[in-house]
């Protein structure tokens, strides 16, 4: 699988421990969603920025970055929470910038609740 990025350019943006080997698994399910949804939508540089950043978002679910930090009695609260989709963490909040067109959050909002047919 050909990715458009290395994953020491998705490193470049983050804030973390992680190496680029923990960085790979990321990229390759940025790179199948940015394929499957986008190809076709995007001049190919942009596509690659917003699989670089997707990369990162997805990453820093697995390492997730601290918002606020307080020393005496160690205090620390992380970036974002569950159901927030790209708003979870700054790096999704900019794969929404660069995928101006908002296929990428569409992805992960809630229809609305299911709804039963009865088939007679």
């Amino acid at each position: 699988m050909a990715f458009r990025i290395q994953e020491n350019e998705v490193l470049e943006i983050m804030d973390t421990a992680l190496t680029q080997a923990q960085i790979t698994p990321f990229l390759q399910a940025a790179n199948l969603v940015v394929t499957d949804k986008l190809t076709g939508e995007y001049r190919t540089d942009l596509l690659a920025e917003i699989e670089r950043w997707l990369a990162a978002h997805l990453a820093a679910m697995l390492d997730p970055q601290t918002s606020r930090e307080k020393l005496g009695d160690a205090d620390a609260t992380y970036e974002g929470k569950t159901g927030m989709g790209l708003d979870f963490t700054r790096y999704g909040q900019q794969v929404k910038v660069l995928e101006y067109k908002g296929i990428l959050a569409e992805l992960g909002q809630s229809k609305g609740p299911a709804e039963a047919k009865t088939i007679t």
